[in-house]
């Protein structure tokens, strides 16, 4: 709301039963206002209030996105180390065991690429069935 607090002197006490008030939780919750005070009172004097809509089978897209991206992280410092550690060796057999993990995490990143790949094709078709 504006900036109108400095003037708001009144206050209204007003008692609920446990349904009433997950009722206007569950509401207020749905909707952009900060404070639960702003969105009743929105409520109160008729004003617009802009309600959110959440689409769950999205949200469970974005959450299994945001475990893959730090899986992915995670697949690119073990192969930042090794890079560091082939570097600076000086005998082969070290060389060696240290080429052969290189290549198993090269294959766990491209596969996890892959599987993102085919998340993120997932997540545009849901998006185009609007």
């Amino acid at each position: 709301m504006e900036r109108e607090n400095s003037n708001r002197t009144r206050r209204i006490t007003l008692r609920l039963t446990e349904q009433e008030y997950a009722k206007i939780e569950g509401k207020f919750k749905t909707s952009c206002c900060r404070k639960l005070s702003d969105y009743i009172r929105k409520h109160l004097f008729n004003k617009p209030i802009i309600s959110t809509y959440r689409n769950q089978s999205l949200d469970d897209l974005m959450e299994e996105t945001i475990v893959l991206t730090s899986e992915l992280r995670a697949i690119g410092n073990n192969i930042n180390q090794i890079a560091k550690k082939v570097n600076s060796l000086k005998l082969l057999p070290e060389f060696k065991e240290q080429l052969f993990l290189f290549e198993l995490h090269r294959k766990l990143l491209f596969d996890k690429m892959d599987f993102i790949s085919k998340h993120t094709q997932k997540i545009a078709e849901q998006w185009l069935q609007l």
